[in-house]
């Protein structure tokens, strides 16, 4: 029996498709637009080309057999060499003075991003800030002028079935237009925490990602960001992150360089129909608590392992992601009532809104993994698919390697994602960041490189802080 298997995609192009679109057959539908040339011709001029570039550590070969049987299975002993790649998406244009959305996965680890207007001006790009849960990222240029600006919509007004237009630059060719319908709204497709995509059957292709989706106004109700296809290009099932949650990342990332968001310091998952009875529910609802993180705000307010929470700030919860949702949302500071269910009865709480410890440290500013020689970030789906990591690992992704570092001295590489320090599981770059902070002159680190896991060694010389 032949199985069909499906992947998640967000990688960039490898190579260039020609593939020829049939026009949609109308039916006599009076709603069917004739043209969605008015459409075009709004969103073309908003719509911008992305170019990335990175330098990675890869390794370096002379030829010689010999050198690569013991590479093969002594390990990365031998030398490196830089190499740079180049990775391309798409991005809209958000203000005149040059504030560009586009997705973080575009340009994850790049060291150098440059943005191609439709007039083919090209200028270099700034991160002002990145939103690894929801695939945000937000960047600045210096236009010369004031540039034409995307108009964004209402995406809870969409309906399925609604038309919308994907435009961007599939493998490179700039400014392609596809047209579809909204296939499903609420989409959860396990790319992060905070998943509730559109599901289009606009044809949307590597090179699309961070380009708009519009509606038939020609305003922008999503961020087109993946596929899911077994060959890389389109078959028809494409997904864009809604322009109502985008709105509120794109203004927190603009004016903090982060997102903020509120925290309650609790594991939770779905109740299943096999434990609804066990918990004294009449049906599979809430958030079942698995862990309370101590001295977190759940722990504070007396929230236990075990609770179902079934409302949520007056707003009932039917599934765990719906209650991650809504405490992300809220302010930091605000107290709000929790009903949950404990041994069957009914508990009403109060509870503050704290600030996610993830959200409170920069990548930018993480300093004691700098002395390593190190740039984390956390390991995202978007990265461990691009990385092959196995599913279910959890740790710091290594974004960056610093020259001359212990870390480049030791066999590391960007990609690899650091699982332990000193035999403690980190599942963060913020855990990553605190258990380096302690280390001594030397760190053993368990580190997982696509498939294969082993420990890496890291030692100060004396001369390094």
């Amino acid at each position: 029996m032949r199985t069909r298997s499906f992947a998640l995609t967000f990688a960039l192009p490898l190579a260039v498709v020609i593939a020829a679109v049939s026009p949609r057959p109308t039916r006599g539908i009076a709603s069917v637009p004739e043209s969605f040339a008015s459409v075009a011709k709004a969103a073309r001029p908003v719509v911008v080309n992305i170019f990335s570039t990175r330098v990675v550590r890869v390794p370096g070969s002379t030829g010689d057999p010999v050198e690569d049987f013991f590479r093969q299975f002594f390990g990365p002993g031998l030398p490196y060499r830089a190499q740079r790649q180049q990775s391309l998406g798409s991005g809209f244009i958000i203000s005149s003075d040059g504030y560009v959305v586009t997705n973080a996965h575009v340009i994850a680890l790049a060291q150098q991003i440059r943005v191609r207007l439709s007039t083919r001006e090209e200028y270099e790009a700034r991160v002002v800030g990145v939103d690894q849960k929801t695939d945000i990222a937000l960047l600045k240029i210096r236009p010369k002028s004031p540039l034409p600006v995307a108009k964004l919509g209402d995406s809870d007004a969409l309906e399925v079935g609604d038309w919308v237009v994907a435009v961007g630059n599939p493998f490179g060719l700039a400014s392609t237009v596809t047209a579809g319908i909204v296939s499903a709204k609420d989409r959860v497709i396990g790319a992060g925490p905070y998943d509730d995509f559109i599901q289009t059957d606009a044809s949307i292709n590597p090179g699309n990602s961070g380009g708009p989706l519009l509606n038939l106004r020609g305003e922008v109700v999503g961020i087109n960001s993946a596929i899911f296809s077994r060959s890389g290009g389109s078959i028809g099932i494409g997904f864009a992150i809604p322009i109502n949650l985008a709105k509120k990342v794109i203004d927190e990332l603009r004016e903090h360089g982060r997102v903020i968001r509120g925290w309650l310091g609790v594991s939770i998952q779905d109740v299943t129909s096999d434990m609804t009875e066990s918990f004294g529910l009449d049906r599979p609802r809430g958030a079942l608590v698995v862990e309370v993180e101590p001295g977190s705000p759940a722990a504070r307010a007396g929230i236990r392992r075990g609770d179902v929470i079934v409302e949520f700030n007056g707003v009932p919860i039917e599934e765990s992601r719906q209650l991650s949702a809504r405490i992300a949302e809220l302010p930091v500071g605000r107290t709000v009532s929790v009903l949950l269910l404990r041994d069957g009865k009914e508990r009403s709480l109060q509870v503050t809104i704290g600030e996610s410890p993830e959200e409170t440290i920069q990548e930018t500013s993480r300093s004691a993994a700098r002395t390593w020689g190190l740039v984390l970030t956390d390991l995202t789906p978007q990265l461990a698919s691009r990385f092959r990591i196995p599913r279910g690992v959890r740790g710091a992704f290594i974004r960056e390697i610093l020259p001359g570092s212990p870390a480049d001295r030791s066999g590391l590489q960007v990609g690899d994602v650091i699982r332990q320090v000193d035999r403690t599981p980190v599942n963060s770059a913020a855990a990553c960041e605190r258990a380096l902070a302690s280390a001594g002159d030397s760190v053993l680190l368990l580190v997982q490189r696509r498939q294969v896991s082993g420990y890496e060694l890291l030692q100060r010389e004396a001369d390094e802080p």
